[in-house]
């Protein structure tokens, strides 16, 4: 995660030094970078038309706009936006690059191709550029284009494990298992704590029939990345193959509770819990399998299957009806209806199925099996791929189609695709009218002294540590909330509370510089407050993440150091705070957080207690204290705090246990930075 975003910000530092505009365009463009940064990809947009409307000759508003725009999966948007940015400097890799992706998403291969030529002209020796290229080879079927391209790539990048990854891909399909075994061996060698290396590998060993082998990766594999269901569904097939049904039951559950709605886990554990007679929880999962896919006629038919077991004889003869309608020839099917509808009395259907069997029966004798029943024909194999349609092989378990189907490379993930890569300390919490939906308990995020600043607030504040990007119309009431504010610090310069309001609203935009203004002139007017200090000093924590990143990536001035004195500032603002409102709990969370960047994980550890006991069900608290535990090697109390953060709802607490406790004691598994 930190070197997509340390890349992303080095980027956003090249362009911005391009940037010929005036002042106010310039910092127009700063907060929409802060907003595509933090996610808020509807808002960055908004900032990027403001510049383009102002400065229509510029490329970097529409090369940032496009971004966003492709993290939204608007590739058509994306397109248009980069060939803007194209027209007014064509000599900038990345537009083309990201262009050429837009064009593959959208099936486009010639077009994608020739832009990543294009981007391979101004910056020949980028291995992501290469290894699009070979990808799109391998999409487009062209497995010698593929071979060459990876090969050139492996020439000038001869570490480089994704290369080799897609080298081994590529001798896969032309049947070569000997070389995709030298190329992924290879992978690993110079990967060897990646995931992905060890799960490549055990794809080339299951192939090849070696499924002890093959597991033995996968368990390395889930050792470094627990949070990642392929790799537990891969690992339930190869235990499958090797008649550990117990153990691949297993992978599937935990498949699913890292991945809930995985169409794979649900299927194939379906299948599990129908060969061993546990109907009912089969059925369960068979229902989930159509609600994500209604018209899949396999899951469908087994589910009839099913139901007629446990003498739901009417679900089960309407699900027969549908696998017929879908399949007219499927013999089995109307054996099925057959018996559920006699068990119904319905003698009358019961006996026209019949006769269609007797009737099929007949052109088979007369006409030959190939000639009658070459539509659907069952093969020998114990599995199936997913996109298989053949309906007589609705008792084999599903595997993916293609692992390495569109997994293009660039350096410009957004943030959220990169969760799960690291674990992290549980974010600090702000202050906010917004609040994501789903978090557990918002009982738990009330105290006593943020319950009197809302008495006297005409709108109430919530806090919270999981931001969220805004919609387009609460973007527009901040905007609204800050020209109201403005109009009544105009006639009261002097209020405090709309100060602060007003800097929460320019947070919410993401204009980070001009909410600390207004912050330090509220601080100025009455340093009495405490929830002056607070907003303050989250403002600046979150200033301070792009700010750091920036310059330790030759993007400034930036450096550990100057951020140490800015953590220090953040800190003395949170000890204002705790003086005039000791109850304040997430003032104690906010400060240990600011101890443990600050790498000083034992005062971190009296500050989340500190909240801890203030607020005994606060999981977060548990969760951080956990892993500042593990990282002064208070292994037994740490993960006696990361159970009880799992208990209270932080699911990943589990995941960090494992990995823990696999990894030999050490806490190398988790990153505290």
């Amino acid at each position: 995660m930190r070197l997509c975003k340390a890349v992303i910000l080095s980027l956003v530092l090249f362009f911005s030094t391009l940037c010929s505009a005036q002042l106010n365009t310039a910092r127009v463009m700063e907060i929409g970078r802060n907003a595509l940064y933090f996610e808020d990809y509807v808002l960055s947009i908004q900032y990027f038309n403001q510049v383009i409307d102002a400065k229509p000759f510029l490329h970097e508003p529409y090369f940032f706009r496009g971004l966003a725009k492709f993290y939204l999966d608007d590739f058509v948007g994306a397109c248009e936006d980069f060939s803007s940015a194209i027209e007014r400097n064509p000599y900038i890799a990345q537009s083309y690059q990201l262009r050429g992706m837009c064009h593959a998403r959208m099936d486009s291969v010639a077009l994608a191709e020739k832009d990543f030529r294009m981007a391979i002209k101004y910056d020949m020796r980028n291995p992501a550029l290469w290894q699009n290229l070979g990808v799109l080879a391998i999409q487009s079927e062209d497995w010698g284009k593929a071979a060459q391209v990876v090969d050139s790539l492996i020439l000038f990048s001869p570490r480089n494990s994704g290369a080799y990854m897609l080298r081994t891909q590529i001798s896969l399909s032309l049947g070569d298992t000997l070389q995709a075994l030298d190329m992924v061996e290879k992978a690993v060698k110079y990967d060897k704590y990646s995931a992905d290396v060890y799960d490549a590998r055990a794809v080339v060993y299951s192939g090849m029939g070696n499924y002890e082998a093959a597991e033995k990766d996968l368990d390395r594999a889930i050792e470094l990345m627990p949070a990642r269901g392929n790799s537990y569904i891969n690992r339930a097939l190869v235990r499958y193959h090797r008649n550990n049904l117990r153990g691949a039951m297993e992978d599937y559950d935990m498949a699913l509770y890292v991945e809930p709605g995985s169409f794979i886990a649900l299927y194939n554990r379906g299948l599990l819990r129908m060969n061993v007679g546990d109907d009912n929880r089969a059925i369960e999962d068979f229902d989930k399998v159509l609600e994500i896919d209604p018209d899949n006629t396999m899951a469908r038919f087994n589910r009839a299957l099913l139901r007629e077991n446990v003498g739901d004889y009417k679900g089960a003869i309407g699900d027969y009806d549908r696998v017929i309608g879908d399949y007219p020839n499927f013999e089995y099917a109307y054996s099925c209806r057959a018996s559920a509808r006699r068990k119904v009395g319905d003698k009358k259907g019961a006996e026209a199925d019949e006769k269609w069997l007797f009737k099929r029966q007949l052109d088979i004798y007369n006409k030959g099996v190939d000639a009658v029943r070459d539509e659907y024909s069952a093969e020998n194999d114990k599995t199936r791929k997913r996109s298989d349609a053949n309906v007589r092989n609705y008792n084999k378990m599903v595997v993916a189609d293609d692992v390495y189907a569109k997994q293009y490379t660039t350096e410009y993930r957004g943030r959220v695709q990169d969760r799960n890569v690291f674990v992290e300390l549980e974010p600090v919490f702000v202050l906010t009218y917004y609040r994501n939906a789903d978090e557990l308990d918002a009982s738990l995020l009330l105290c006593e002294p943020l319950e009197v600043l809302n008495a006297s607030l005409s709108a109430p504040l919530l806090v919270t540590n999981d931001e969220r990007a805004l919609s387009e119309n609460e973007i527009g009431r901040c905007f609204d909330n800050i020209n109201n504010l403005s109009k009544r610090l105009a006639e009261n310069p002097s209020n405090v509370h709309d100060m602060m309001l007003r800097a929460a609203n320019y947070y919410f935009v993401q204009d980070l510089e001009t909410a600390l203004n207004d912050l330090d002139h509220a601080v100025a007017c009455d340093s009495a407050a405490w929830e002056l200090y607070f907003v303050r000093s989250f403002v600046r924590y979150k200033k301070l993440e792009v700010e750091l990143l920036d310059g330790n990536n030759g993007g400034g001035d930036y450096n550990d150091k100057v951020a140490e004195l800015d953590y220090r500032l953040v800190k003395s603002d949170l000890d204002k705070v705790l003086d005039l409102s000791p109850g304040f709990v997430y003032a104690y969370f906010n400060r240990a957080n600011v101890h443990a960047k600050l790498n000083d994980y034992k005062s971190a550890i009296v500050d989340y207690t500190a909240a801890i006991e203030l607020n005994e069900r606060f999981a977060e608290a548990y969760f951080n204290r956990g892993l500042a535990r593990l990282y002064i090697g208070n292994v037994e109390e740490g993960v006696s705090d990361l159970s009880k953060a799992g208990e209270l709802g932080i699911f990943q607490a589990y995941n960090v246990i494992k990995r823990f406790m696999h990894s030999g004691n050490r806490a190398s598994g988790v990153n505290g930075d």
